[in-house]
């Protein structure tokens, strides 16, 4: 960033030297200038502190999300296990939901026992995933 000159201050105080010879410069057009600088610099000093707040809001958010990503993963292996249950178990009955549908309804002692051999096997499942989560 470049460095200024001059501050709003020193333009609005400055005087300019009155020539001897000859007309110079009609006071009030410099001054109406100056003041047009001066409204300039304000709203360049105003674009900078709202650039500079914004830029600091920035920089706490990518630190937030920087916190919050490092701290995600030791918390997703604890999560994965619960949906591996949940989607086997899921994939048992659809899998006997469309046994029965391909092969005919089955008996009730059929479906008495392969409910229970789901519910065996989603124990299983459950005890190996509580087992590998520990390790």
């Amino acid at each position: 960033m470049e460095n200024v000159q001059h501050t709003r201050e020193e333009i609005l105080n400055k005087d300019f030297k009155k020539t001897r010879i000859g007309t110079g410069y009609d006071i009030t057009d410099v001054d109406a200038y100056l003041d047009e600088i001066i409204s300039d610099y304000q709203a360049f000093q105003n674009n900078i502190g709202e650039l500079t707040n914004q830029n600091q809001k920035l920089k706490d958010q990518v630190a937030e999300l920087t916190k919050q990503v490092s701290a995600a993963p030791a918390s997703a292996p604890k999560a994965s296990t619960a949906p591996a249950v949940n989607t086997n178990m899921d994939i048992l009955k659809r899998l006997s939901n469309l046994e029965r549908r391909v092969f005919g309804k089955a008996s009730s002692e059929q479906f008495k026992k392969s409910e229970e051999q789901a519910n065996d096997i989603e124990d299983v499942i459950i005890s190996e995933n509580t087992t590998q989560s520990t390790d």
